[in-house]
């Protein structure tokens, strides 16, 4: 028999299965209240897609916290024959707390695996993955999906999970996926559930039930065998099936509340063991439950609510009862292996502890815990461990060390708040200095100035007191971090070195890992940047000593960055494939991600602007999921560095990226950039405004000669030229050196934009010199875009200093710059050309440009012609615009020169 009122959700579910093979791929989720009907579409659903030739797998969570981490993903996987041990089981699994902490988000490229063992089993046919009642689904799960929702817009897979809409998790609240809602059947089809039933009955049971389905069918039973009371109708579900649980049999009584206890579905072996019975005796008595409609023929109770209601029948002496004797079991069944069953041995012992078994309890739920963080489930530690300090006192050092492990696993799960509260907590329970180490060393630096304060109360208690070398040296690099996001150069740099010097002396690798990276912090600009080659060739002896690709893959990046940042881009293209190795080893999106931002840098540097959009998409996208942060300001860094060459989109325009507070001077500097490179002078204004007065500015140091390029250029563009004067002696220093933000975007030759930054102040013969060295720099290093942009500015200087010898250099210059820009796609550069401005001026903004000449300022300007200061400052923008001038002493050299010979009428701007 056919499901009964749900035609109009079977074709809407048919329709996206067909959707599905065309490539076009979603996730559904069907949802609405206990009994609606969810799963009994879902199963529907699956016969009718089977039937077209359609794989589908299904993936059920279980209700309570007894299921291992990623349950229903275990089912799915298994289902397509992938292996489900392998593939859910990351790199962190063996090697111990260490080797845990150190795989981070890494934890991402387990969905990676998921994800692909899916789409490798997706047939031309269409894949159907059901999920049913994702609502009691462990949190891992649900970040699999979540992950997954991501991916599966061009695969031939639908994904359909069944929710309660009253237990609905947050983390489905943005998911992008179409909903189906499951609403009561109407009068009609519950009038065909019953077939035998009269009208009065069908009203009757219409009434009562709202249309919910598994209520018309429990309801329909009872007229069925006669327990129907019209004059006392059952109230819920629940009252009905305990109703019924009266007529059956003792021994199968007994077996069904077992059962219940055990979960929805279970092994009759086990069930059998509880009651202390041969599984052939308990044969009639599953039948006796099927009948009675308690059980499907798969030993799974009908539903959810049929279990909830059996469970609630039993006193309270007899369900502790059945839960050590569950519990019992599950241990003999499975003690050669109990990793499977870690999680409901737990559950089991939990119901326990208030009747004096909570230390037994504890002892479950932290071996629970250490198995959820091994298999990368963080969310699930640290439930786990919540759940094992709650449940039982606990000593106060064994208190510490589960504290410091609930650290761990909320940092690796993003919940900093949780991951502070249990440093503080353990520092609080140590009992001797190493404890208190270790709790300081659970926190980790942040881009959040909150977190950062506790982190280093926590870290300075622990400096003070008496602990081994090697964990003195990880604690003060743990300070220089600290002190990277807080600005404190002078700090980073003592800190650093005393961790390094020990950590070296220890010969203890780990440490020297930490001290090696907090080095390299304290180590910027190109004054460190001998420095960060000896660290990154010292971090490559490390990884092949220990044959670790994680440390392999910082050297690699540490040596790319000095590369880059040195002008040699050449060798550093060479270099990407030792980083590729190294990063494929590492595995997950945050390694790929590294690759990522520094491929798409050396793309944009050597003018391959197409393929750097790409890569640093695609980056992007690896990295948001992980760290949106990072992800977002390494790709729009680079978007930004491009802008200046081939334009950027609009969007890109419009988005507010709201950094950490570290780097806002950063990201208004290079806004502001960003506007004043697309003619939005106002917003450029405005956002370089936002920065605040210079000598306020606070820039990571990684940062300064980016920040201090993307100023000048700013400044430049929107005539701020007293800042610009004070940007071009701080650039002063850094001749010779090529600006680069940290290996995410390159901006060319310092010369470039001290030459740009003279040009606009006037000072055409420093102008002239520094493009010219810009030039030849930018060649040298392999970057013809910086090229053709120091030549179309040489050549613009030339012309406005018009000396001997000048225009017919510049017309030179000109001509190759534009015949490279074409080359390279440079479009920022075809929309106007290095040539000779023509006069296209209105007849008042000729005026204008006369006054500006005479060295009147707006407001001056603004008396003489009897307009408001407003309307002059933005006859000067026009002006600016129109001539493609950055200033406005630009407009009185060429209005000097005779560049209004011959200005075009217009009535609207001569009012």
């Amino acid at each position: 028999m056919g499901i009964v009122g749900r035609g109009r959700e079977l074709e809407a579910l048919r329709g996206w299965l067909e959707e599905g093979r065309a490539g076009r791929g979603r996730v559904v989720i069907c949802g609405g209240e206990a009994g609606i009907g969810k799963t009994r579409l879902a199963q529907e659903f699956a016969g009718s897609a089977l039937a077209t030739g359609a794989t589908v797998v299904w993936g059920r969570c279980v209700e309570g916290d007894g299921a291992p981490a990623y349950w229903p993903w275990r089912q799915v996987l298994k289902g397509l024959q992938a292996d489900a041990d392998h593939l859910l089981t990351g790199k962190a699994s063996t090697g111990g707390p260490d080797a845990v902490a150190e795989a981070g988000g890494d934890r991402f490229q387990l969905f990676e695996a998921v994800t692909e063992a899916i789409e490798n089993a997706a047939g031309p046919q269409g894949l159907v993955i059901l999920l049913d009642d994702i609502h009691r689904a462990d949190e891992p799960s649900l970040l699999v999906l979540r992950y997954l929702a991501g991916q599966v817009g061009n695969l031939p897979v639908l994904v359909v999970a069944t929710c309660r809409h009253d237990e609905r998790p947050k983390l489905l609240a943005d998911l992008p996926a179409d909903r189906l809602d499951l609403h009561g059947l109407d009068l009609d089809a519950v009038r065909e559930q019953l077939p035998t039933a009269t009208p009065d009955q069908v009203d009757h049971v219409y009434a009562i039930t709202g249309g919910n389905p598994l209520f018309v069918t429990e309801v329909a039973r009872a007229i069925a065998d006669g327990s129907w009371r019209p004059n006392r109708p059952p109230r819920t579900v629940r009252d009905i099936v305990a109703s019924r649980l009266d007529r059956v049999t003792g021994d199968c009584r007994r077996l069904v509340q077992a059962a219940a206890i055990v979960g929805r579905e279970f092994q009759l072996a086990t069930v059998a063991a509880v009651l202390d019975l041969p599984v052939e005796s308990c044969l009639p008595l599953v039948d006796e439950a099927i009948t009675f409609g308690f059980l499907d023929q798969n030993l799974r109770f009908v539903h959810a609510l049929t279990r909830d209601a059996v469970e609630a029948s039993l006193s309270t002496t007899d369900r502790a009862a059945l839960h050590r004797s569950v519990a019992e079991v599950l241990e003999q069944q499975y003690a050669g292996d109990l990793t499977e069953h870690l999680a409901d041995i737990a559950r089991h012992r939990a119901e326990l502890a208030p009747y004096g078994e909570g230390a037994t309890a504890q002892r479950w739920l932290v071996l629970a815990a250490e198995d959820a963080v091994r298999r990368l489930a963080y969310e699930e530690g640290v439930r786990l461990y919540q759940a094992a300090l709650e449940i039982a006192p606990t000593p106060a050092e064994e208190r510490c060390s589960r504290q410091v492990a609930l650290g761990r696993a909320a940092y690796l799960a993003g919940d900093l708040q949780t991951c502070v509260k249990a440093a503080t907590e353990a520092a609080k329970a140590a009992q001797n200095p190493e404890q208190k180490a270790e709790a300081a060393l659970v926190l980790e630096a942040v881009p959040d100035p909150g977190i950062n304060t506790t982190a280093k109360r926590l870290c300075e208690e622990a400096l003070a007191a008496d602990v081994r070398d090697a964990t003195r040296a990880r604690l003060l690099a743990q300070r220089s971090h600290l002190a990277f996001y807080d600005g404190e150069q002078d700090r980073l740099d003592s800190l650093s070195l005393e961790a390094l010097e020990l950590a070296r002396r220890t010969n203890d690798d780990r440490a020297l890992a930490d001290a090696l990276h907090a080095r390299q912090e304290a180590c910027p600009g190109p004054s460190g940047r001998a420095e960060r080659l000896l660290l990154a060739t010292e971090m490559l002896e490390l990884a092949q000593r220990t044959d670790n690709p994680r440390a392999a893959m910082w050297g690699e990046l540490w040596r790319l960055d000095a590369l880059i940042e040195s002008g040699r881009l050449a060798g550093a293209a060479e270099e990407l494939p030792a980083l590729k190795v190294a990063v494929d080893r590492v595995g997950g999106p945050v390694s790929a991600w590294h690759h990522d931002r520094v491929a798409a840098c050396i793309a944009q540097a050597r003018g391959r602007y197409a393929e750097a959009a790409v890569i640093a998409r695609r980056g992007f996208e690896r990295m948001r999921v992980v760290e949106p942060a990072p992800a977002t300001g390494a790709y729009y860094a680079l978007l930004i560095a491009m802008a200046g060459h081939v334009g950027t989109p609009d969007a890109t325009i419009g988005q507010v990226f709201d950094p950490p507070p570290r780097f806002a001077t950063m990201a208004h500097l290079s806004r502001a950039y960003l506007q004043s490179c697309t003619g939005r002078i106002q917003e450029a204004t405005a956002s370089y405004r936002q920065a605040g007065p210079l000598e306020t500015w606070s820039l990571p140091a990684f940062f300064v000669m980016p920040g201090y390029v993307y100023a000048a250029l700013a400044c430049a563009g929107i005539g701020r030229h007293d800042d610009l004067a004070v940007l071009l002696e701080r650039l002063e220093p850094f001749r010779g050196e090529h600006a680069v933000g940290n290996g995410v975007a390159y901006l060319g030759p310092v010369e470039l934009a001290l030459g740009r930054g003279a040009a606009a102040l006037g000072r055409l013969g420093d102008a002239v010199e520094d493009l010219t060295t810009a030039v030849h720099q930018a060649s040298r290093a392999g970057a013809p875009g910086f090229v053709a942009e120091a030549q179309y500015h040489l050549a613009q200087a030339l012309r406005h200093r018009n000396g001997p010898g000048d225009r017919t250099r510049a017309d030179a210059i000109a001509q190759e710059a534009a015949r490279l820009a074409e080359s390279l796609g440079m479009t920022a550069f075809q929309d106007k050309p290095p040539t000779s401005p023509k006069s296209v001026l209105s007849t008042r903004e000729a005026e204008v440009a006369t006054l500006v000449a005479d060295g009147l300022t707006n407001r001056q300007i603004a008396a003489e012609l009897v307009i408001s200061e407003r309307t002059a400052q933005n006859h000067v923008q026009h002006i600016l615009t129109k001539l493609g001038f950055a200033t406005r002493s630009q407009i009185a050299t060429w209005a000097a020169r005779g560049g209004m010979s011959t200005p075009m009428s217009d009535s609207a701007d001569s009012r």
